[in-house]
């Protein structure tokens, strides 16, 4: 149990600090490229445009850093004030990129913010909210960046020059090749994110000060080992492992996903010592030939290696070099393991499953070589929430239009996952509620999706579609679709689903909270759904968002709750400003009532216009109730 509670806090250390860097991998491959181009050794000596390099290494990506892990603390506030506190230690620490003290200050401030609003919630006079608030935050950053410069700035600077000399002594004696031992399997069980964005960045970026470039970069991010052990199952392996191979191999290779190569290694676990002794030989040749990144290489792409590879002496050669030798050596290791390994289907999704467990989180990347086979004929796709009445009901409809206008004989219908057919050859979900959908129907082909909206898995499904849909299948689905599609709602309730007082104009909330219930109280009052209606709105949000994309929330009730709908209905909320829908802007809210089917046509039609970003900005910038309606009704 202690065992597990240490495997669980490490993985939210590691995840937290690559949450800092992450996000602001852009600013530093910005400063790469700029060192690379206009240094004195650069592709583009340029003395001007050099001086770009050290204010940006100094002062930009310490600034980026901390107000990033200020705000995953306490939010917009909470970055401000790790930022004050973060220029501590960059002033206090000249000489040294302050990448571990900005991790260290910038949470930090925000943590002291975080606490002293909650000691005076409550407490302050009204009219007095901003003045305390700015003086506040101004107070204790200024504070907090003080204490900075004096103990914190020097204390990282002198553990930075320790892990530096301590770096530089493995290089000498040329024992840096070990620590493969610990990173490849790091990287496959959960501990990637601390050495590489907690340890190896900070440091390499020292490095790069002191000569130009880092071998730390690499470290981590060659895809050598995991490209070797992806060549073997494309050659070697059986099954689904082998079919899917080569698209992982692709994503891993060319994208930097090196998450996709994960399961494979987990589903033969004598693979280990393939990616071992792949990053070993890769890290050796780097060493042997003086190779080595400017910046970060985020995700570890060979596109992204090459773009961070300085010019100067033999990098390019050394760092392809790397990449070569440890996708032959992991590749050679990997075959004899699977040639002498038992003939059995490996399990690819079993893998995949324990390779989440062991992060302690869901896996975007895995589901492309985990989600089953399509099959060969696919005569009814069904889109599945947890109440079928909103998000999967609109997903419905635009996937519908796109097979029509494929002329694909295909039915598309939309439910809760609780009522999902048995014979649903083809089901879509969002991501959160994919493991829920494959236990109700665990041998239909499972597509996952974070935008019902805008989904670039429509357009994949609907190739797929066109190369397997035979015509003998017409007039069975044909019957399927005109259920599906013609079902009427009742003309006498059509005019009062969507009305002009229905739809506020020009809202503001502090949260998505505040807004659903805004939306959901206008239900009440307009006799659509009685008040346990709203909690049950709240409730549906937390089981997963209702954000829609193209800056589109559709909250409704949970499929529980169908039962206090007293009649359709829609009540719309335009939010100029946009409000926060867990890290998404949602400036149209469409609160939702459904009752018998009756509100679908509406919201399909609401889905189409939807779709268009373009129809959402006018949407957004209408002036009127009356204008805004008639977006709507544009379709």
């Amino acid at each position: 149990m202690a065992q597990s509670n240490m495997k669980v806090a490490v993985q939210k250390f590691g995840n937290f600090l690559s949450s800092m860097v992450l996000p602001n991998i852009g600013a530093f491959i910005a400063w790469g490229l700029i060192t690379a181009l206009f240094i004195p050794t650069g592709f583009f000596p340029n003395e001007s445009l050099a001086k770009l390099v050290g204010p940006m290494v100094t002062y930009l990506l310490p600034l980026l850093i901390g107000y990033t892990g200020g705000k995953l603390v306490h939010d917009q506030r909470g970055g401000v004030v790790g930022a004050i506190a973060t220029m501590g230690v960059i002033v206090g620490a000249p000489d040294t990129p302050m990448f571990l003290g900005a991790m260290v200050m910038g949470p930090l401030g925000a943590y002291v913010i975080k606490k002293f609003d909650g000691l005076i919630e409550g407490k302050v006079r009204a009219g007095f909210e901003m003045l305390v608030n700015n003086f506040s935050a101004g107070i204790l950053g200024g504070i907090l960046a003080i204490l900075a410069f004096l103990g914190v700035g020097p204390a990282v600077d002198a553990f930075t020059s320790l892990l530096v000399e301590g770096v530089d002594w493995l290089v000498a004696a040329g024992l840096l090749p070990l620590t493969s031992i610990l990173i490849e399997p790091a990287k496959i069980l959960f501990l990637n994110n601390a050495i590489n964005h907690g340890v190896l960045s900070p440091i390499g970026l020292e490095q790069v000060q002191q000569g130009g470039k880092s071998i730390l970069f690499l470290l981590e991010a060659n895809p050598g080992p995991g490209l070797g052990v992806l060549l073997a199952f494309m050659l070697f392996g059986r099954g689904t492992a082998k079919q899917s191979a080569p698209g992982a191999a692709i994503i891993h290779f060319l994208g930097g996903i090196h998450e996709i190569y994960f399961p494979y290694v987990l589903m033969k676990p004598m693979l280990f010592i393939s990616v071992i002794l792949g990053g070993m030989s890769g890290v050796f040749t780097l060493v042997l030939l003086g190779g080595g990144l400017v910046s970060p290489a985020s995700p570890g792409s060979i596109i992204a290696i090459t773009a961070v590879t300085p010019p100067e002496g033999m990098a390019y050669l050394a760092n392809f070099a790397a990449v070569l030798v440890a996708t032959v050596v992991s590749f050679v290791v990997s075959a004899i393991v699977l040639k002498s390994s038992k003939a059995t289907d490996e399990d690819i999704e079993g893998a995949t499953k324990k390779m989440q467990e062991m992060k302690g989180k869901k896996s975007s990347v895995a589901g492309h070589v985990s989600q089953g086979t399509m099959p060969e004929e696919v005569n009814k796709i069904v889109f599945a929430c947890d109440a079928g009445m909103g998000s999967s009901a609109m997903g419905a409809s635009l996937l519908r239009k796109k097979v029509k206008a494929a002329n694909l004989d295909v039915s598309v219908t939309n439910t809760s996952i609780s009522n999902l057919p048995s014979d649903a050859q083809v089901v879509i979900t969002q991501e959160e509620l994919t493991p829920r959908a494959k236990n109700k129907v665990p041998n239909a082909y499972h597509i996952s999706v974070d935008n019902f909206l805008s989904s670039p898995e429509y357009d994949k499904l609907i190739a797929s579609l066109q190369d397997g849909i035979t015509d003998e299948q017409a007039e069975v689905v044909e019957e399927a679709e005109e259920e599906a599609v013609n079902a009427e709602p009742n003309a006498d309730h059509d005019d009062d689903l969507l009305l002009e007082e229905n739809i506020f104009m020009n809202q503001s909330f502090a949260t998505k909270e505040e807004a659903i219930r805004f939306a959901g109280e206008a239900l009440v009052k307009a006799g659509y759904v009685e008040e346990s209606y709203v909690d049950a709105m709240i409730d549906r949000e937390g089981i997963t968002s209702t954000y829609m994309g193209n800056n589109v929330a559709i909250p409704h009730g949970t499929e529980d709750a169908k039962k206090a709908v007293i009649k359709s209905g829609f009540t719309v909320v335009q939010v100029p400003d946009g409000v926060d829908f867990n890290g998404e802007k949602a400036k149209m809210i469409f609160g939702i009532a459904g009752k018998d089917g009756t509100h679908l046509e509406i919201l399909s039609g609401i889905a189409v216009v939807c779709s268009e970003q373009e129809n959402v900005d006018q949407m957004v910038q209408a002036k009127s109730a009356k204008e805004l309606k008639d977006i709507i009704n544009s379709n």
